[in-house]
């Protein structure tokens, strides 16, 4: 018996790597933000500190909060479409042969074979079928809510983990420096293995999450430095 060949596609990894990579890039640009406008407006040491513990675990909570909410709501609308189409089946199936057949037909095949196809595939499972083909759900694209909740609040955790590390360990008079440059370094190479994750070009990911950031970070700056010299 010959042994199926199944490929690895980087498209399989979009679900997770989706929430992984926005969760940790914005622990790193919110936390390091916060923490370059508060250092810019003259607070103490401790002061910082305490703020950029209270972005890591506020910022965490949201984006889980938030990306469950985001892909339940989709998972909800994938459900309805599903059990809309599981009803169709049932009322009028030829109906649903003639639209599936209408779908190959459009994707190139000749009308005989796109009959036999959307015959042997009803057969085989009429539901899955229709929502691969006609909806453009599969198993790899489908919503999962809670992994995508679990994995942005750690991923965040740790992006911003790494900006408090910098506090922790760099002088006050050096801080605010060392912070950009650490911050940009931690992004540019969370951009560079999102890219390659996905299979996309890596300078590119690198330089694109690299401007956006630092621009970022110098707005925060320079808003925490206004109002540190005005009070």
């Amino acid at each position: 018996m010959a042994m199926r060949h199944k490929e690895k596609h980087k498209i399989d990894n979009i679900g997770w790597l989706r929430a992984a990579v926005l969760g940790a890039n914005d622990g790193i640009v919110s936390t390091s933000s916060l923490i370059l406008g508060v250092a810019a407006s003259h607070a103490t040491h401790s002061s910082i500190l305490v703020t950029g513990v209270s972005a890591l675990v506020a910022g965490a909570m949201s984006m889980a909060t938030g990306e469950y909410v985001s892909v339940q709501s989709q998972a909800d609308t994938e459900a309805a479409a599903l059990e809309t189409e599981r009803v169709e089946l049932q009322r009028n199936p030829k109906s649903e042969h003639h639209e599936l057949t209408g779908i190959y037909v459009g994707r190139g095949l000749d009308v005989p074979l796109a009959k036999e196809v959307a015959t042997q595939l009803m057969i085989h499972d009429a539901l899955g079928a229709h929502a691969r083909d006609e909806l453009g759900i599969t198993d790899a694209m489908s919503a999962k809510p809670l992994q995508a909740a679990l994995a942005s609040a750690l991923s965040f955790g740790i992006g911003a983990a790494l900006p408090l590390l910098v506090v922790v360990v760099v002088p006050q008079d050096r801080l605010i420096p060392v912070i950009v440059a650490a911050s940009l370094v931690f992004l540019a190479i969370l951009g560079g293995l999102a890219a390659k994750a996905g299979g996309a070009n890596i300078k590119k990911g690198v330089l694109r999450v690299t401007f956006w950031s630092a621009l970022s970070m110098a707005v925060a700056a320079g808003v925490g430095a206004m109002f540190g010299a005005a009070t």
